[in-house]
């Protein structure tokens, strides 16, 4: 059974793609940057874009059956080496216990006032 999960950002509807989607055992977060849904803003610094990624995919998660403990694969993008650092505790306190197989790639984002995206694949723990 296909699920396809959203947090209502209007960028899903014009992009055309789901913030996640559940097939099965297997849950796929995509691409999730710093914004605040709520608001629809996006802070300046890393570490709050940082938490608010990790807030948003968190939500998906458990609106799919999920956890973040299911994570088994997360890959992060950052458009400043120097931020690498920055971001490494943050990312250790979500994933410190979980340890999930992950890649960190230095590149541009979509908007210059992008710092960080992060998207995970999660399967559930039998």
């Amino acid at each position: 059974m296909r699920k396809l999960i959203s947090t209502g950002s209007p960028f899903e509807k014009t992009a055309g793609y789901s913030r996640a989607v559940v097939q099965g055992d297997w849950c796929f977060v995509s691409g999730t940057t710093g914004y605040d849904y709520a608001t629809m803003t996006m802070p300046d610094s890393v570490e709050d874009q940082t938490r608010n990624c990790l807030a948003t995919i968190a939500k998906a998660l458990e609106e799919g059956g999920f956890a973040l403990a299911d994570v088994v694969r997360a890959h992060y993008y950052i458009t400043d080496q120097s931020f690498a650092d920055i971001v490494f505790p943050i990312l250790g306190e979500a994933f410190g216990e979980i340890r999930p197989a992950a890649t960190m790639i230095v590149c541009q984002l979509n908007k210059p006032e992008m710092k960080i995206e992060i998207e995970v694949t999660a399967l559930k723990r039998g």
